[in-house]
C-alpha cells in the first residue's frame, strides 16, 4: 500500500480525485479523512501537526525569568494528536510513502515533520517527495511520474525560523508583559518580524503627527473655444526651471488672480501633442497580487486566503511566489483557448487569440520554484465558488489576459495660454487604443477632453478661482503598500507578511484600515528604541532572513543560525535588565491612553473603556472605587475609540466593530441622555388585559431601541427596532394586533417597517426558512451554508464554537484560515 501525505485535507481529496479518476472511497480514522483507491491511501494534514515549544518547566511566566528562555532547550510535540496517530497507523501498513505537501519552505518543513513521524514507525520504508505548482490533472500526474527527494536544507531553514521566532517572541513577550503587569489574554506580544513591521507603522504615524502644514494657493480658470470649455491651471517656472503650480506667497497669488480676473481672453502660445505607450502589467507575484486584491476591497489576509482555496481546488497556481516570468512550458495560446466560449471570460480570450503573435510580459524577478500566479485552465461554475472567490478568480484570469495583450496607446494634448506674463496650462488625454485595458478593467482609464487649438488663437477666459490650500502629511501605509515596503526591506517572506499584519490587528497594536497604531503600539516601539533598538531593527530581521536563506542553500546550518540569534537576544537582554520598572510604567500609561474617552462628568477623572468579568464592554471611571460612574455600550461588536470628539461632552466617539454590522455608536454620554420612553403605541399583548401594560417605543442607554412594555421589569415583553433613523408612528393600524404601522426614515428611501409584531414574526419565519444566520457573514453564500450544515454547523453559535481544523477537514474547499476569519467576523 502506498501512503500519500498532503498538507491539508482538501488537497488530499483533490489529489485522490485526480489520481483515482474520481473512484476513491472515503473513510475516517481518529476523526481524520482517509481517501483510498487501487492500493493507495491519501491523507491530509492540517498544516503543522508538530510544534516547537519549551519544556513544561518553563511554562509558568511568574516562576521563570524571561532571560532564561534564551538558552532553554526546545522540544517538538504533536499539536494535532489525532492526525499524528492516524499518520502513524497508516505508516505501519505502508510499503511506500509519498509526501505531497506545498512546494515552499513551510511546505518542505511540514513534509519533513511527516517524514520524521513515518521514520519513527518504520526506518526502512521508501519515502519520496513530489512537487507541483497547481493541483491540476497534468501537474499532479507529472509530479507523481517524476518524484524527487525531500530538501532537508530547505526544511531546516523553516525549522530555524520556528525556533528563532519562538525564542525571540516568548522571551520578549514575557519580559514586556510582566513589566506592565499584563498577563492572561491581554499579554503584550513582541515578535522578531512583527516588531520591525510595527515600527514602520509607528514611524509613519510620527511623521503624520509631527507634520507642520504650509499654506499655499492654486489658481484655476476656464478656457473656451466654440462653446467648449475646459479647465486650465496657472503655473510658473521655479528656480530649477520646473513647472510649479503652488504659489507660496498669498500676495503673489492675489496679484495673479487680480490680473486674470480682469481679462476675458487668453492667447494660445504653445500646443504640444504626443502619444504614450501604456505597457501591459507583468505577471502576478504574491506582493503584486495582494496589491491588486487590495484595490478591489480585499485585505491582504482575506485575499491570500481566497487565493489559497482557489489553488487547492485546482483553479489557480500556487499563490506564494516571487516569480514574475512565466515558465517556458506555459503555452499562453493553449491557456487562452480554455476560456473560449465562457459566458463571462470567453469574449476577452477570443479577442486575444486573434493576435498574430502572443508574447507575455516579464517582470524583474525570475525564480525556479513556482511560476507567477495564473489560472490553470480549469474554470469553476458560479455555483461552485462564493462571490468573493469568483471575484478573485476573475482578477487572476484577467491579469493573465493583460500580460498577453497589446499595449494601450494614449494621446496627450497640452495647451498653454498666456495673459500678459502669466501662463495657464491644460492637459488633455485620450485613450486611442485600449489594448490590455479591454481585458483588465482594474486601472483608471478616465479621459480629459481638451479641444484642438492653434498657436496664436484667442480663447475666452472666465471663472477664475483662487484656492487656498495646505500641504498634507504623508499617508498611512495601506496593507498592500506596507507589504511592498516589508519586501523592499527584507522583513518577513512572501508567505508570512500578510499574517504579520493580521497579528498586529489581533494583538491590538493597530486599528482601522489603513492601519493606525494604538498608543500601546507607540509605547512598545518607544520602549524598544530606548532600551533595545535591535528588537525593532529591520536590519536585524533582514540579516536573520538572509541567514535562513543560507541554510536553504546549504551554506549554513540550523545550529549556526539559531546560535547566532540567541547571541543577539542575549545582548538585547543585557540592556533591558535594569530598565524593567521604567518600561513597565511607560507601557501601563499607554495601555490606559488607548482606552481613554475623556473626563468623567461626576469627578473629572478619565472615563475608560473597560471589560466586565463576563467579557462585555462598558465605560467606567478611572477613579473607581471612589467614583462608580458608568455608561453602557452596545452588546454587539468590539468598541473602537475614534478620533472624532463630541462637542458637548468632550468625549471621543465610539465605533462598534462587528463585521458587516459595524456601526458608529457615537458619544456614549449623548446616547445615555437620549435614553427614555417614547410614545405609547398600544396594549401589551402579554399583560395588557390583566395588568394594563402598554407598549411604548423605548431608547436604551446603550443606544438600542425597542418596543417594550411600560411595566418593565415586571413584564419583559419587547420587540427589536432599528438602531438608526427617525421612527414615524403612522395613522395606519394592523388589523390583527391593533398596533400602528411604523416607518423608519434613514437614508434616501423610508423603510416601511409596518406593525412591529408582524415584522418580527416575518423575521422569525425567514430565519426558520433559511435555517441559518451564517449568510450574514461576508464570504458565506447559500452553497457554503449547505456544506457547513452537512458538517453540523447550522448557525453562528455553531461556527464560533467549532474547531477550524476540523471544519476544514470536513468541508470541501474551505480552509482552516478561512474558518478562523469567519469566526472573527462572527
Amino acid at each position: 500500500m502506498e501512503l500519500i501525505i498532503t498538507e491539508k485535507d482538501n488537497a488530499a481529496r483533490r489529489i485522490a480525485d485526480i489520481l483515482s479518476g474520481g473512484t476513491f472511497d472515503s473513510s475516517r480514522e481518529n476523526g481524520v479523512n482517509v481517501y483510498e483507491w487501487g492500493g493507495k491511501r491519501c491523507v491530509g494534514l492540517s498544516g503543522h501537526v508538530v510544534g516547537v515549544d519549551f519544556p513544561s518547566e518553563y511554562s509558568d511566566w511568574r516562576d521563570v525569568e524571561p532571560v532564561e528562555l534564551i538558552d532553554a532547550s526546545v522540544e517538538k510535540t504533536p499539536t494535532k494528536e489525532n492526525i499524528v496517530a492516524t499518520l502513524r497507523l497508516l505508516a505501519r501498513r505502508a510499503e511506500r510513502v509519498t509526501i505531497a505537501t506545498d512546494y515552499d519552505r513551510e511546505g518542505e518543513l511540514i513534509g519533513k515533520e511527516a517524514y520524521d513521524i513515518v521514520r519513527n514507525v518504520d526506518e526502512d520504508v521508501p519515502i519520496r517527495r513530489v512537487r507541483f505548482s497547481s493541483i491540476t490533472e497534468n501537474e499532479v500526474h507529472n509530479a507523481f511520474d517524476e518524484p524527487d527527494e525531500l530538501d532537508f536544507d530547505l526544511a531546516a531553514a523553516g525549522e530555524a525560523r520556528q525556533i528563532i521566532d519562538l525564542v525571540w517572541g516568548a522571551a520578549l513577550t514575557r519580559f514586556l508583559s510582566l513589566s506592565a503587569g499584563q498577563l492572561g489574554n491581554d499579554f503584550i506580544s513582541v515578535g522578531r518580524v512583527q516588531s520591525p513591521t510595527l515600527k514602520l507603522i509607528v514611524d509613519r504615524e510620527r511623521e503624520i503627527e509631527a507634520f507642520d502644514p504650509e499654506d499655499y494657493w492654486e489658481l484655476f480658470a476656464d478656457l473656451t473655444k466654440d462653446d467648449t470649455s475646459f479647465e486650465a491651471q496657472y503655473f510658473y517656472r521655479d528656480d530649477d526651471d520646473n513647472e510649479a503650480e503652488r504659489i507660496w506667497e498669498e500676495a503673489v497669488a492675489e496679484d495673479v488672480y487680480d490680473t486674470l480676473a480682469e481679462r476675458d481672453a487668453a492667447t494660445v502660445v504653445d500646443v504640444n501633442r504626443r502619444t504614450r505607450t501604456d505597457t501591459p502589467p507583468t505577471p502576478f507575484n504574491t506582493t503584486q497580487f495582494i496589491r491588486a486584491a487590495s484595490a478591489i476591497g480585499y485585505s491582504a489576509k482575506r485575499g491570500m486566503s481566497i487565493a489559497e482555496d482557489l489553488y487547492t481546488a485546482g483553479y489557480v497556481t500556487y499563490p506564494r511566489t516571487d516569480n514574475t516570468v512565466y515558465p517556458d512550458d506555459l503555452d499562453p495560446e493553449e491557456l487562452l483557448d480554455d476560456f473560449v466560449g465562457h459566458t463571462t471570460l470567453g469574449e476577452s480570450a477570443e479577442s486575444l487569440l486573434e493576435a498574430d503573435e502572443i508574447v507575455p510580459t516579464e517582470g524583474d524577478e525570475e525564480t525556479t520554484d513556482h511560476p507567477p500566479i495564473h489560472p490553470t485552465g480549469e474554470i469553476p461554475s458560479r455555483g461552485d465558488v462564493s462571490d468573493d472567490e469568483w471575484e478573485i478568480f476573475e482578477l487572476v484570469v484577467r491579469r493573465f489576459f493583460a500580460t498577453v495583450a497589446d499595449a494601450a496607446v494614449w494621446e496627450h494634448l497640452k495647451v498653454v495660454a498666456e495673459v500678459d506674463d502669466y501662463r495657464l496650462k491644460a492637459n488633455g488625454k485620450r485613450l486611442v487604443e485600449a489594448g490590455y485595458h479591454d481585458v483588465y478593467p482594474y486601472f483608471n482609464t478616465s479621459e480629459n477632453y481638451v479641444p484642438d487649438v492653434d498657436e496664436g488663437e484667442e480663447l475666452v477666459l472666465s471663472d477664475v478661482e483662487l484656492e487656498a490650500k495646505q500641504t498634507q502629511p504623508p499617508r498611512r501605509y495601506g496593507q498592500s503598500r506596507l507589504i511592498e515596503t516589508m519586501e523592499d526591506l527584507g522583513i518577513g517572506t512572501k508567505s508570512t507578511r500578510h499574517d504579520i499584519i493580521e497579528k498586529l490587528y489581533d494583538r491590538g497594536y493597530v486599528e482601522s484600515d489603513p492601519p493606525r497604531p494604538t498608543r500601546l503600539a507607540m509605547a512598545v516601539v518607544e520602549a524598544a528604541e530606548d532600551y533595545a533598538d535591535r528588537v525593532v531593527s529591520e536590519e536585524m530581521t533582514a540579516q536573520l532572513e538572509a541567514d535562513m536563506d543560507a541554510i536553504a542553500n546549504g551554506e549554513a546550518t540550523l545550529d549556526d543560525v539559531t546560535d547566532e540569534s540567541r547571541e543577539m537576544l542575549d545582548e538585547i537582554f543585557a540592556n533591558l535588565g535594569d530598565s524593567r520598572d521604567e518600561i513597565g510604567d511607560q507601557l501601563r500609561k499607554s495601555l490606559k491612553d488607548d482606552k481613554r474617552l475623556g473626563p468623567c462628568p461626576e469627578c473629572g477623572e478619565d472615563l475608560l473603556v473597560r471589560r466586565s468579568r463576563h467579557g462585555s464592554h462598558f465605560i467606567g471611571c478611572d477613579g473607581y472605587p471612589d467614583c462608580e460612574y458608568t455608561l453602557p455600550l452596545p452588546s454587539t461588536g468590539k468598541p473602537l475609540i475614534m478620533e472624532s470628539e463630541c462637542e458637548e461632552h468632550g468625549l471621543n466617539e465610539i465605533k462598534m466593530l462587528a463585521g458587516r454590522q459595524t456601526f458608529v455608536h457615537g458619544c456614549p454620554l449623548c446616547k445615555a441622555e437620549d435614553a427614555g420612553e417614547g410614545p405609547v403605541i398600544g396594549d401589551c399583548p402579554e399583560c395588557g388585559d390583566e395588568h394594563g401594560g402598554e407598549l411604548a417605543i423605548k431608547t436604551l442607554q446603550s443606544g438600542s431601541r425597542l418596543v417594550g412594555c411600560t411595566r418593565y421589569p415586571d413584564c419583559e415583553y419587547s420587540l427589536p427596532l432599528p438602531r438608526r433613523g427617525e421612527i414615524e408612528v403612522t395613522d395606519e393600524y394592523c388589523d390583527e394586533h391593533e398596533l400602528p404601522e411604523l416607518v423608519v426614515h434613514s437614508g434616501d428611501e423610508p423603510w416601511e417597517l409596518g406593525c412591529p409584531i408582524c415584522n418580527y414574526q416575518e423575521f422569525q419565519a425567514r430565519e426558520s426558512e433559511s435555517g441559518s444566520d451564517l449568510e450574514a457573514l461576508e464570504g458565506i453564500g447559500a452553497k457554503t451554508v449547505e456544506k457547513l450544515a452537512d458538517a453540523g454547523i447550522e448557525d453562528l453559535d455553531d461556527l464560533t464554537d467549532a474547531d477550524p481544523d476540523a471544519v476544514a477537514a470536513d468541508v470541501d474547499g474551505v480552509s482552516a484560515d478561512r474558518v478562523r476569519n469567519w469566526q472573527a467576523k462572527a
